[in-house]
């Protein structure tokens, strides 16, 4: 975890406060803003007037509603040997502050967030046990990518509770362990199960989601509409339902990524000093899950045509027959395209394997310039490289489009 923060501290330069003043030259007023009016706000009893107004507040882990695990995560570890506090719940806000590692951790919550953290918790030398209610993880990725990753998470020594219908409660035993530690118990209850299980733990993650921040702000006295669980109510352009602000990033949208949020501002500033015509669903976004494999999607899955009522067909090319997978033994995975049935229209793609986030920006290009799957087979890559899988389906895809004739030749 130290090195984890040495790296924080690196990069944290980006969001800071001198960064802002010094080298962006913004005038920059530190405290709890709060609306006054449709034109006003006040920073720590100081008035502002704005023509325009930008809400960017984020989002919040949410705790799930489970006995003693409010109170559990208002209570801190004690100073032990100069090891800092943490919370004895702790969220992906507060996991990176451990300066002592746990022996056993339980995760609450199977999406991307609660996968990432176990494997990397697992692979640290923390035995952990991950908990769902759904039967599945990453339940919005394809089923067969999804299971790839946990197969590899149960190799690791991760292991899955997937059916629990009743979490009953979160408790202190009364013990200490011998690094320090208090000993937690979470007991739940499994699908087909009638007796409760005790899952014992030194170490509570809850991954179970986010939700806006859009309370305190007096957002009423502006007239902007919002919604605790949703967020700020936004047109496809951003602006709230005063015309004069706009919402930003996990406080109004669903697509919770930092790299959605700067995409989103850019709009924000076209719209509203440009007078630009920039719209939110227009936004191709692709997103990536960081476990081993990383997973990454982007455009619309199967069940999203499906509802759609979109012909497509699925063209795939596997890491195993690729050489540099093969060299790197990274032969776990393959790509997939859902493109039109009758042409080589890309409506998206979705990618398991080793380095899937850096591959999928080369799809999302394709998207977002109109170029077909047919066309990607023509784009030369450097041998051997990974990301020639993106080549290769192309290839696959245009000898789907030979004749009988052409194929014996």
């Amino acid at each position: 975890m130290e090195s984890v923060r040495r790296v924080r501290a690196q990069i944290s330069h980006h969001d800071s406060a001198q960064r802002f003043t010094k080298e962006l030259g913004i005038d920059l007023f530190i405290g709890r803003g709060k609306f006054t009016g449709e034109r006003t706000v006040t920073v720590n009893g100081r008035t502002l007037t704005f023509k325009r107004a930008v809400v960017a507040t984020g989002g919040y882990p949410t705790l799930v509603p489970i006995k003693g695990v409010k109170e559990l995560h208002q209570q801190a570890t004690t100073d032990n040997n100069g090891d800092k506090p943490r919370p004895l719940v702790m969220t992906n806000e507060t996991v990176f502050n451990m300066t002592k590692q746990p022996k056993n951790m339980v995760v609450i919550g199977a999406g991307v967030i609660g996968l990432e953290l176990a494997q990397a918790m697992q692979r640290l030398g923390t035995s952990v046990a991950v908990l769902g209610r759904s039967g599945k993880v990453l339940p919005k990725e394809d089923p067969d990518m999804a299971q790839i990753v946990k197969e590899q998470m149960i190799k690791d020594g991760v292991t899955f509770r997937l059916s629990v219908v009743e979490y009953r409660n979160v408790a202190l035993t009364g013990k200490v362990l011998d690094n320090g530690y208090p000993e937690m118990k979470v007991t739940v209850v499994e699908k087909g199960e009638s007796a409760p299980i005790d899952l014992v733990c030194d170490a509570l993650l809850v991954a179970a989601g986010r939700r806006p921040n859009v309370t305190g702000m007096d957002l009423e006295k502006a007239s902007i509409v919002f919604d605790t669980k949703e967020g700020l109510v936004v047109s496809d352009k951003l602006q709230t339902t005063n015309p004069r602000v706009y919402g930003v990033g996990d406080c109004c949208s669903q697509y919770k990524f930092t790299h959605a949020a700067d995409f989103m501002a850019r709009a924000v500033i076209k719209n509203a000093f440009f007078f630009g015509k920039e719209k939110m669903s227009k936004l191709l976004i692709p997103y990536a899950t960081f476990t081993s494999p990383e997973i990454a999607s982007v455009g619309l899955y199967g069940s999203d045509l499906d509802e759609k009522g979109i012909e497509y067909r699925v063209i795939e090319k596997h890491f195993k027959d690729n050489d540099r997978a093969i060299c790197d033994n990274a032969t776990t995975g393959f790509i997939r395209f859902r493109v039109d049935a009758k042409t080589d229209k890309i409506y998206g793609a979705s990618i398991v394997g080793n380095n899937a986030g850096n591959m999928i920006s080369e799809v999302t290009i394709a998207m977002q310039s109109d170029t077909g799957l047919g066309k990607l087979a023509n784009v030369i890559h450097p041998y051997p490289t990974t990301a020639e899988v993106v080549r290769q389906a192309g290839d696959v895809y245009n000898k789907t489009r030979l004749t009988n004739t052409v194929k014996q030749v």
